[in-house]
């Protein structure tokens, strides 16, 4: 005797594909939080000359700009399936940025924060998926 397989596909597994694709949002909460990390980080340019003792250098200058066109260039690759380690790498950068300016590595620890909880949310989207209890999937 053969068992069949609980797929989703099975009717007798009582759930079936969600409706809407879950993991469509999920880019975009994605792709959304990289542009508004580098409207902050653009944001940074001026603190970095004021607050900085040697001013805005072209070192530090060009760091902030290039992570944050980067930023917003990852953030129309989010369908990739190297898209969260680019992100990732994105934030270490940021991190990084202690190097440059406090102001830019605090602001990499906050949006790190951020970061770890949409890695949550992934791990969250795809148990539920898993196990049917997305809306829509049950009958």
């Amino acid at each position: 005797m053969s068992e069949t397989p609980e797929t989703p596909e099975n009717p007798e597994s009582g759930f079936r594909p969600p409706a809407n694709d879950p993991w469509k949002g999920f880019r975009g909460v994605m792709a959304g939080t990289l542009v508004l990390e580098a409207i902050v980080v653009l944001l940074a340019l001026p603190v970095v000359a004021v607050v900085n003792t040697s001013g805005l250098t072209w070192f530090s200058g060009t760091y902030i700009v290039v992570l944050a066109l980067l930023m917003i260039l990852g953030s129309g690759m989010q369908g990739r399936p190297w898209a969260m380690k680019f992100n990732l790498t994105l934030q270490v950068f940021t991190i990084l940025g202690f190097f440059v300016d406090t102001a830019l590595g605090v602001i990499g620890l906050l949006f790190g924060a951020v970061w770890l909880y949409i890695l949550y949310l992934r791990k969250d989207i795809a148990r539920r998926i898993e196990q049917g209890l997305l809306p829509g999937q049950r009958d």
